[in-house]
Parts: structure tokens; C-alpha cells; sequence
């Protein structure tokens, strides 16, 4: 009889908890939708890396040729070891990130926040020519170094927040999306401060005008020029820091960083025991060698495209044009492979979007000097960009996730993969910049001339063209052995959310019945 009267109040708390554990789901639900407002926060926080690659990648080897005055080989070390610091430290951030602990403002969060000032210090400095000649390299190698340390703590962390806004990968999909349209807009930004400001300021002639020149062996830049040069280079890099500040400020004010959900209490993963998980995990493998090869294409492109326009095509006064038109193409264009990859799935995406752009590469160095036909040429290429902006960031999440499934028990991993993944692409870009620059050295590059040998219009023509071209030939054949379709991905986010469910439910009930019993 005790024992019926006891039974009779438990019963009735249980069938309290089902409809409080039906609500709870709901409202858990309701609160993995991301607003527009906070995808936006989120998107305008992946602008900063973007802006600085860009305004890096395009102006950065020019700056040092031509403004520094640096001997070609000695710009190729500090390109080389600059990128390849810049790789070690990614996996390095992404270990100290993932063994990091969760403190009031998120897990990943204080790393945002407190790179960002002397990120933009050092990057103000990175653009400055010193007043001495003989530590100049060791000037521009300590700060790009310094600088590319600085930016990995706020990227690194930036990138694998991805996995902690929601839990729902439509979400985050949905995310990534806004954060690629931003992120190609701050490529487009970057390359339209540092183009605009910087690009008008050589009093070099055009090409035809110095054909006719009757000295044509090497015409000088006036000092007073450069100087103007040097000038713009640091207004356009003071604007750059400005906007940089603003992007983390409105990142961190706008996105709530949702803490992880720990399956166990497991100890938190060593350096070399993450680092064997990463590289055992065979999609992962498969889709960071295979966009090794398609990102060391558009790399090598963007590294060499300003001079291959100036020195190749003979563009000196609308080089920075025909670069933001490429990059406003690729910004237009994000939305149109973000419907395009949610229709026909993300492996076809890769290989449509990416193989595009091969035959503009072409036609590049084919014609002859026309300017019309490089700014067509531009907005095509342009469209290629953006996938191979869009697709890899797009895809990595269904590689972590496909390692959740494989490997229930295991925390703390989602910035390893980043991180590693950057790693593989920075190493390599290093590598191709290095040789690149080395490259214009033996073909006979020469410091503040307006014109350049034959050889050098030759070598940059490889350079953004055939060398590409293979690359991208070898990625997509690496990409069609990534084993992650469609249907795999849609069995892994079913099998995760029941598992995120029937936790947040066991959670619930026992929450529930603690507060009736």
C-alpha cells in the first residue's frame, strides 16, 4: 500500500516530463536558428583575414621588388619563411586552442579579442620601409613573421567557432555561406584599398610610350615618387588596421559562442595523439590534398597576377582595376554556388566551380594585349574564385562530423582539423611564392625598372598559367576519391542529432524530475 501511494506522485511527475522535455526540445531547437543578425556578426568577423591575405597576397611581393628594393631572393625568404612560420603555427594555435578552457566570453573568443591589437600593429609596420638598408630583411621577416602569428590566433579560433554557433549543420551551412559572401567582399575590399591608393602613384610610362622611348634598357621611378608610393602604401595599410578593429569589435559583440557539449569526461587530447587522429582519418586526408593542389593554383595566380599584368599584358594603369573586378565577380557570384551546391551537392560543386576557371587561365596569356578582353577574362575568372573560396570551408565541417560519427567519444578535436588544414595550405603556398620570386630572380628581374626582360614576361606567363592549370588537374583528380556524397553526409547529420537529442532529452528528464520529485 506504501508502495501504490509512492508510485502514484512518480507517475504522475513522469507524465509531467513529457510534455516539459517536448517544450525544452522546442525551445533547444528554436535556439540552434541562427538570426540573419548573428550570421551577419559572424560573417563580418572572417572579413579581417581576408582583407590582409588579399592586400598580402597581391601587392606583398610587388611591395617588396619595387618599394623595398629588395633583391629578388632576398623578398622569396621572406615570402618562404613568412607562409611557413605562418603553417607551423596554425596546428601549433589550433592544439593550444583546443586545450584551452571555456571562460565567460566562450572558448575561442579571448583568442579573437586579444590577438587583435597587436595583429594590427604588426601589420602597420609589416608596410613600412625603414630608414637603414643594411636589417631591412630582418625588419619585413621579423614582422610578417610576428604578424602571421597573430593572425592565425585570431583565425584559427575564428574558423573552428563554426562548429559552436549551432548544432545544426543547416545552420552553419547557412553561415559559412554569409561568411564566404563577406569574406570574398573583404578580398574585394582589400584589393580595392591597396590597389586604389597604391596603383596610381608610379610615374612609369605605359607600354607603348616606352617603346618609343629611345631608351627603353631601364627607366627609373623618380624619388619623389616613391616616396609618394611609400606614403600610400601606409595610408592604405592604416585604413586596413582601422577596418580590422571594427570586424573583431563587431564579431565579438554579435556572436554568442555556444558552449561544447562534452560526451564524456574523457582527458583532452595530447598534440601527437590529435595529430595521428587527424591524419588517420582518411576523408580528411583526401579532401585537404586534393584542395592543397586546386589552392596552391589560385595562390600561385594571385601571388604573380600583378606583375603578369604589368610586365606581361602591359596593364600598369588598370592592373588594380582588372584585380577588384575578379574579386567583385567572385563576391557576386557566392550566392549563385551556394544554391548550386545545396542542388547538385558539394563534390560536383568543387569540380564544376574550380574547372572553370582553367580555360580563362588560358585565354590569359593566349591574347595579345587587350584590355577589354582581360576584364572579360576577369569576371569569369572571378566566378571560379568564388568556389574555391566557398567549397572548402563549405566541406571540411562534413569531414569533422564524419570523424564524430566514427569516434562518439572524442572532444575537443574541431580545431585540430582547422588548423591543420590551413596548415597543409599555408606550408605549400610558401613553398610556390618562394620559387615563384626565386623563379624572377633567374629570369633576370630588375629592381624599380619599368620595363623587364623577356624572360620575365615569359616565366610570369607560366607562372599564372600552365603551373595552374596542372595543379588544379591534379586536385580534382584527388577530390573525385573523397568519399563523403550527398547521402553519407545526410546518415552522419541524422545519426548526430539523434545522439544531441536523446542526450538534451536524458538531460531534460532528469533536470525535470529533480524539480517535481
Amino acid at each position: 500500500m506504501a508502495r501504490g501511494e509512492g508510485a502514484e506522485p512518480y507517475e504522475a511527475s513522469l507524465l509531467t516530463v513529457k510534455p516539459i522535455t517536448t517544450e525544452i526540445r522546442k525551445v533547444k531547437d528554436k535556439k540552434n536558428c541562427l538570426s540573419v543578425c548573428s550570421k551577419i556578426c559572424y560573417a563580418i568577423g572572417g572579413a579581417p583575414y581576408q582583407i590582409t591575405g588579399s592586400a598580402l597576397g597581391f601587392f606583398l611581393q610587388m611591395y617588396l621588388l619595387d618599394v623595398a628594393q629588395l633583391d629578388p631572393f632576398y623578398a622569396s625568404i621572406i615570402l618562404f619563411v613568412g607562409r611557413a612560420w605562418d603553417a607551423v603555427t596554425d596546428p601549433t594555435v589550433g592544439f593550444l586552442v583546443s586545450r584551452s578552457r571555456w571562460t565567460s566570453i566562450g572558448h575561442m573568443m579571448p583568442w579573437i579579442v586579444f590577438s587583435t591589437p597587436f595583429a594590427v600593429l604588426t601589420y602597420f609596420l609589416m608596410w613600412y620601409v625603414p630608414p637603414f638598408e643594411q636589417g631591412k630583411v630582418v625588419w619585413y621577416l621579423v614582422f610578417y613573421c610576428v604578424f602571421q602569428s597573430m593572425v592565425t590566433c585570431f583565425h584559427v579560433p575564428y574558423s573552428a567557432l563554426t562548429m559552436f554557433i549551432s548544432p545544426d549543420q543547416k545552420e552553419r551551412d547557412s553561415a559559412t555561406a554569409y561568411r564566404m559572401t563577406v569574406e570574398v567582399l573583404g578580398t574585394v575590399l582589400g584589393t580595392a584599398i591597396q590597389g586604389q591608393i597604391v596603383g596610381g602613384t608610379s610615374d612609369c610610362p605605359t607600354v607603348p610610350d616606352v617603346m618609343n622611348s629611345t631608351n627603353i634598357s631601364r627607366i627609373n621611378t623618380s624619388s619623389v615618387s616613391l616616396e609618394e608610393t611609400k606614403q600610400a602604401y601606409l595610408v592604405a595599410s592604416g585604413v586596413i588596421c582601422i577596418i580590422y578593429i571594427i570586424c573583431a569589435t563587431v564579431l565579438f559583440l554579435g556572436v554568442k559562442e555556444q558552449k561544447e557539449h562534452r560526451r564524456n569526461n574523457s582527458d583532452p587530447l595530447t598534440f601527437l595523439q590529435g595529430l595521428w587522429l587527424v591524419m588517420s582519418h582518411g576523408p580528411y586526408i583526401k579532401l585537404v590534398i586534393g584542395f592543397l593542389f586546386t589552392s596552391l593554383a589560385f595562390m600561385l595566380l594571385e601571388g604573380n597576377f600583378a606583375l603578369f599584368l604589368i610586365y606581361s599584358l602591359g596593364h600598369r594603369k588598370d592592373f588594380q582595376n582588372i584585380l577588384l573586378v575578379i574579386m567583385l565577380s567572385g563576391c557576386l557570384t557566392i550566392p549563385f554556388w551556394q544554391w548550386f551546391l545545396s542542388r547538385f551537392g558539394k563534390k560536383t560543386a568543387a569540380n564544376f566551380g574550380i574547372l572553370w576557371a582553367v580555360p580563362f587561365m588560358t585565354l590569359m596569356v593566349c591574347i595579345k594585349s587587350n584590355l577589354i578582353i582581360s576584364y572579360l577574362v576577369a569576371v569569369a575568372a572571378g566566378v571560379s574564385v568564388a568556389a574555391a573560396f566557398l567549397l572548402p570551408w563549405s566541406m571540411l565541417p562534413d569531414a569533422v562530423d564524419d570523424f564524430r560519427v566514427k569516434n562518439p567519444d572524442i572532444n575537443g578535436h574541431e580545431a585540430l582539423f582547422y588548423s591543420f588544414y590551413v596548415f597543409f595550405i599555408k606550408f605549400a603556398s610558401g613553398i610556390s611564392l618562394g620559387i615563384s620570386t626565386l623563379s624572377l630572380k633567374f629570369a633576370g628581374y630588375v629592381i624599380g625598372s619599368c620595363t623587364q626582360p623577356e624572360a620575365v614576361s615569359f616565366t610570369l606567363n607560366v607562372l599564372v598559367s600552365a603551373v595552374p592549370v596542372c595543379l588544379i588537374a591534379v586536385g580534382l583528380l584527388i577530390l573525385k576519391t573523397y568519399p563523403i556524397d550527398e547521402e553519407r553526409r545526410q546518415s552522419n547529420q541524422t545519426f548526430l542529432k539523434k545522439i544531441i537529442e536523446s542526450e538534451a532529452d536524458s538531460e531534460s528528464e532528469t533536470s525535470a524530475l529533480g524539480s517535481t520529485v
